[in-house]
């Protein structure tokens, strides 16, 4: 049993279902994020924890108590909004403790909670101003103040970045994880973001169509994706998933490629199970950086395949170089370093790491296990 249990939740609207049987625990002290585009659900399972919607069926329990159709101000939760929800007419100390003097907590303990929380996010000259006189990203802080107070079981996070400029939403990404390794807290944390789930989680819930698609860290969602959605999903630039034939070649599996020039290209699997499939079509699943030009190739794999292709279109990008390519009817994107010499319109011999392939079933589009 874990600190925050999801058991075969479902949540429908009438005769719509728009979450399915969804089983999570959370251990206390992790950090879970449920990421996935608009409408896959990931925001309604949030406001279920939270008490803000309720449940069709299946059990949520925080600590071992189930809260089926317990309140929200008796779930001992704190919520974070997207929209920081803070009343203009108080002022950041104000609207910090309003919730602990609404239950009742004496005033002292008010001020001690409200000056470790303010020293905290570093916001202790901004305890007598109001909202509107403040940036994004201290409202921000705020929201997180107001919440850290409470020391509640579990903080929920919806989105709490969006409203950010990018290199602010950077910055507080940054906050938030170090705010976590310091305090150990139990959070769930609701985005539509790959990256934000990527560097602040300590495992992922991807989401798509009220399904939970892929629950695991962030290593096992990235290199060892459930199933084509997961693997485009997650990363970017996206996976690259191509149609290829399993061919045996001296004895070996490989990935049988059509390119535009008429002579296949042979990539050898390095998972020796996919003999199984041979004469068969698969969906075979690599990520830009396993292509590369030879002397960027890892050199700890045991696998580089060298595939010669040509070029299409190169995209410097700083500290890195992405060139596309056309390979099994698909634009395939490899990521070189920035010093790599390539051009449109060249051949040029790419290194192929098929230790970090992953091979996909067409029909179900559900990984094949090694």
């Amino acid at each position: 049993m874990g600190f925050l249990d999801i058991r075969n939740v479902t949540k429908s609207y009438g005769s719509v279902k728009v979450l399915h049987q969804v089983d999570i625990e959370v251990e206390e002290g992790e950090f879970l994020v449920l990421v996935g585009p608009s409408g896959c659900g990931k925001s309604t399972l949030l406001n279920m924890i939270a008490g803000l919607e309720g449940i069709t069926s299946g059990d949520i329990a925080i600590k071992g108590r189930v809260v089926n159709g317990v309140h929200p101000s008796k779930r001992n939760i704190a919520m974070v909004f997207q929209s920081y929800a803070l009343y203009p007419n108080m002022t950041v100390g104000q609207n910090m403790t309003f919730g602990l003097e609404m239950h009742g907590v004496p005033k002292a303990e008010r001020e001690k909670a409200l000056a470790d929380v303010a020293r905290l996010l570093q916001i202790e000259n901004l305890l007598d101003r109001k909202p509107g006189q403040l940036s994004g990203g201290q409202r921000q802080r705020v929201a997180m103040g107001r919440a850290l107070v409470r020391d509640p079981d579990v903080f929920l996070f919806d989105e709490p970045l969006s409203n950010l400029d990018a290199k602010l939403r950077v910055d507080m990404r940054t906050e938030i994880k170090k705010l976590h390794e310091k305090l150990k807290t139990t959070i769930v944390y609701v985005t539509h973001d790959q990256i934000e789930a990527m560097t602040l989680s300590t495992r992922i819930a991807v989401m798509y169509r009220g399904y939970v698609q892929q629950l695991g860290t962030p290593r096992e969602i990235y290199d060892a994706p459930a199933n084509v959605y997961v693997a485009t999903f997650m990363g970017s630039p996206a996976m690259n998933v191509l149609p290829a034939r399993v061919t045996m070649r001296d004895g070996v599996p490989h990935a049988e490629i059509a390119v535009r020039d008429g002579a296949n290209r042979f990539l050898k699997f390095s998972q020796a199970n996919m003999a199984a499939w041979e004469g068969r079509e698969i969906l075979l699943g690599i990520r830009p950086e396993a292509i590369t030009d030879p002397d960027g190739a890892d050199r700890n794999s045991r696998n580089i395949v060298a595939l010669t292709n040509r070029i299409g279109v190169t995209e410097p990008a700083g500290a890195d170089t992405y060139v596309t390519m056309e390979l099994g009817g698909k634009d395939i994107v490899a990521r070189m370093r920035a010093d790599a010499n390539v051009a449109p319109g060249a051949d040029f011999e790419f290194a192929v790491n098929m230790d970090k392939a992953v091979a996909f079933d067409p029909e179900t589009e559900d990984r094949i296990a090694p």
